[in-house]
């Protein structure tokens, strides 16, 4: 086969630009520490270090996420905290009203207290993050989550929230609850069952209260028909046995039976009963519905009632009795919650490890698609140094061949 001379010099810078190429991007990988500094470098081992960069951004977010949640969370946990401190204060000034020994003026004063109380947890319910969102609002975090009006005819304390709960991302296959609305920490608080005496034949019905409130609850909870009104109805009878018969008027179910002295108090399903009667006579009864009343409006009804001095004797002991009733349960509430963010803030804390493991194993496994082996392309580098000197020393030899030399 013949080589022109065209050939010889297109081949010999052929090589020359070849070895100068493939110097040069070795000495970039050495001076990047990059064995991929453009796609064509490795195609396929680019498009996996994409897909790694994206999710080495993903995680970041998250991480991100998990700090923003976890401040959240404090706050709330902050907020929950001073509202327990503070009602449980309230709970012992409650208690302290209830002394025969105090003056109407030292009710006040504690009515007084207690009303400095209800403003602090109305405040504290209407907390702000940050950026300026009611943490307690659910979806309508713009707007104050509660709502105090002295002069309206219900509840004084109202929730102007929705029910939304708010979630957040902490990975690629958890999103965990960050808010809880206001509605069930505060405001869905059942208020104290009772009843309500409509009617007696007695000759007089001395007192008709609740007594053992415990055993009152667990029957109310038993029988309490919230679709058929007429089966919450009751009438007690006096029997000719010396006893006191408690029966369904509704369902014409026969409840309890209990001893009867006339004139002296009995008791039936945790009620206490005191009433001059003869047999046949009747006490007719119903079960209230069921209320819910948050601990603020508890507060505030206490107040109100200690600082009106009409109120005393077993009209004041219904109403402390009812007051520390509302706050237990809204404590059960806020208890609840505080053990609820707890264990949010355990898997946040868990999550965030696992993105870091996650994280760890994502660049371990770029640096190996990645990453130039110093020890190979020092080596290449050399090679292909020597190659690039080679062909450049050998191609003024080669070019010198010509037949011209023999003539």
């Amino acid at each position: 086969m013949r080589i022109s001379t065209n050939q010889i010099y297109d081949q010999n810078v052929r090589a020359i630009m070849d070895n100068q190429t493939g110097l040069v991007n070795t000495q970039q990988q050495l001076a990047t520490g990059k064995r991929i500094n453009s796609p064509s470098d490795d195609p396929v081992g680019a498009a996996k270090v994409l897909r790694i960069a994206e999710e080495l951004d993903s995680l970041d977010q998250y991480q991100r996420n998990i700090d923003l949640f976890t401040n959240a969370l404090e706050q709330q946990e902050a907020v929950l905290t001073n509202i327990t401190n503070s009602v449980n204060r309230a709970r012992t000034l409650i208690v302290q009203s209830g002394s025969g020994i105090l003056t109407d003026t030292d009710r006040a004063s504690i009515g007084s207290e207690l009303e400095q109380i209800r403003q602090e947890v109305f405040d504290l319910m209407n907390t702000q993050d940050a950026d300026g969102h009611y943490i307690y609002a659910g979806f309508q975090s713009g707007n104050q989550a509660f709502t105090y009006n002295p002069s309206a005819t219900g509840n004084s304390v109202t929730f102007a929230g929705d029910g939304g709960t708010n979630f957040m991302k902490l990975s690629n296959s958890a999103s965990i609850q960050s808010t809880t609305s206001g509605l069930e920490v505060f405001e869905n608080v059942l208020a104290r069952y009772d009843f309500t005496v409509t009617g007696n034949t007695v000759t007089d019905l001395e007192s008709a209260i609740i007594k053992e409130q415990g055993t009152f609850d667990t029957f109310f909870d038993r029988n309490y028909d919230s679709g058929t009104a007429a089966n919450n109805n009751y009438q007690i009878t006096i029997l000719a046995t010396g006893q006191a018969e408690l029966r369904n008027t509704g369902t014409g179910a026969v409840v309890d039976t209990v001893n009867f002295t006339s004139g002296e108090p009995f008791v039936v399903k945790g009620l206490s009963f005191t009433a001059d009667a003869a047999v046949g006579d009747t006490i007719d009864f119903s079960l209230d519905a069921p209320e819910k009343k948050s601990i603020a409006q508890a507060l505030d009804e206490m107040t109100n009632i200690l600082m009106d001095s009409t109120v005393e004797g077993s009209q004041l002991q219904e109403s402390i009795a009812d007051a520390l009733i509302n706050i237990d349960n809204g404590l059960e509430k806020i208890s609840i919650e505080r053990a609820s963010i707890g264990g949010r803030l355990n898997v946040a804390q868990s999550l965030y490890e696992s993105n870091l493991d996650l994280e760890i194993s994502a660049k371990a496994a770029r640096s190996s698609i990645e990453d130039v082996d110093y020890a190979e392309a020092s080596t290449e580098f050399a090679r292909q140094e020597t190659a690039l000197n080679a062909a450049l020393a050998s191609f003024p030899q080669v070019a010198n061949l010509s037949l011209f030399n023999y003539i």
